[in-house]
């Protein structure tokens, strides 16, 4: 098989299990189905009680879903259940190619699997480093591995490329394609819009509090779940959040904290009784759906986040994100001016939300930036090389 075709008889698989890979991956199944290409779903279990939502939004039925029996929190033993359950979905749906997403160990699992069982592995959002590999952990050494296992690599810009080139990928099988989440984030907020205006749609109940707010202040959207933040960052992201509260009476936070006891404990006991305080101005909600959040994203002046995904759905909605972490595997927000790296310093990160508000010129300039994820035809792309087009 060349690197630009694949069998159209049997399925194209696509394998993901968190609440990000589904978002950018939904695209791509839509645009694959829209072509009359045979596609399956396969659900590896991580975020179920987030996914629902996410697959009614998109009209997402997944064909095969996973039931983990996780006795302990372990990633290898994560790895372990997901490898040998996802091999048994491959054999039993004989796919003609396996597509993964990113980084997650989901994405490695799945690319194992498939690698074992002789299926081509596609690697959407290939290409990611930082360069330190616990940096973020276990993702930067997963996305490593993944590429040694896939056939094609879908990388979201050149710089990407030119890691996997670096690392000896051959250009034939490289493909510059741009970010699904791109895709994702644009045709969302637009069926958000439809969807509020027809009343098909209400924001969940803490939000609702926050919206007669944005008619006289301002809004800052803030997610923080990464490993490596756990304890102290998240303790002093939480504090930064409390000072720019207290001295700003016209500010408004959004913050939906992340289910793991070790984020929302430490949320929860730096900002609680704030919260109460400060009611309608500090919103510490569960994690919000798709929507919700990308409604949040659109009436921000700014974000604060350790995602991933939050740097490229803040980028393609024109707001410029704060990255709380020291390092990112997405250069090229801050190359494109659409972001900085602040990471988890609590004066740092006063010091930088108070100066972009107060001095409007830097803000406006970086929600001018222009997009360097994509064009939202990324699923397109990825679509034309799975066909064999060019």
């Amino acid at each position: 098989m060349t690197a630009s075709s694949t069998p159209t008889g049997r399925p194209i698989l696509i394998s993901v299990g968190t609440r990000p890979e589904i978002i950018k991956m939904a695209p791509v199944y839509a645009e694959l189905r829209r072509r009359g290409q045979a596609v399956a779903w396969v659900h590896s279990g991580q975020h179920r009680e987030m996914a629902q939502s996410l697959y009614d939004f998109f009209d997402i039925r997944p064909e095969y879903e996973l039931q983990l029996q996780r006795r302990n929190g372990s990633l290898a033993h994560l790895n372990a259940l997901l490898l040998e359950s996802l091999s048994a979905v491959y054999e039993q749906a004989q796919p003609a190619a396996v597509l993964v997403h990113g980084d997650t160990t989901s994405t490695l699992a799945s690319a194992q699997a498939a690698f074992y069982l002789d299926i081509p592995i596609g690697h959407v959002e290939a290409g990611l480093r930082t360069f330190q590999p616990r940096e973020p952990f276990p993702e930067e050494k997963n996305r490593e591995l993944t590429a040694r296992l896939a056939h094609w690599h879908f990388a979201p810009t050149a710089g990407a490329a030119a890691n996997l080139a670096r690392e000896g990928i051959a250009a034939d099988a490289v493909h510059v394609v741009g970010n699904t989440a791109v895709d994702a984030a644009l045709g969302g907020a637009a069926r958000l819009d439809h969807l509020l205006a027809s009343g098909a749609l209400a924001l969940p109940e803490p939000l609702q509090r926050l919206r007669p707010w944005l008619a006289h202040g301002r809004l800052i959207t803030v997610t923080a779940h990464r490993r490596e933040n756990w304890g102290a960052g998240i303790r002093d992201i939480a504090r930064a959040v409390a000072r720019l509260l207290q001295a700003d009476p016209r500010l408004a936070v959004a913050w939906p904290v992340h289910g793991n006891p070790a984020v929302a404990d430490t949320v929860h006991a730096e900002l609680g009784e704030l919260a109460t305080r400060l009611e309608g101005r500090l919103c510490l909600c569960p994690p919000l759906d798709y929507p919700a959040l990308l409604w949040c994203l659109q009436n921000s002046a700014l974000a604060l986040t350790d995602s991933g995904g939050i740097q490229e759905e803040g980028a393609a909605l024109s707001r410029p994100v704060l990255v709380l972490r020291d390092t990112t595997e997405r250069p090229e927000l801050i190359e494109a001016g659409a972001g900085m790296v602040v990471g988890t310093d609590m004066q740092r990160i006063v010091g930088c939300v108070t100066r972009l508000l107060c001095e409007g010129d830097e803000l406006a300039r970086m929600r001018a930036a222009v997009n360097p994820f994509g064009d939202g035809r990324t699923a397109q792309r990825i679509a034309d090389v799975l066909s064999g087009a060019r």
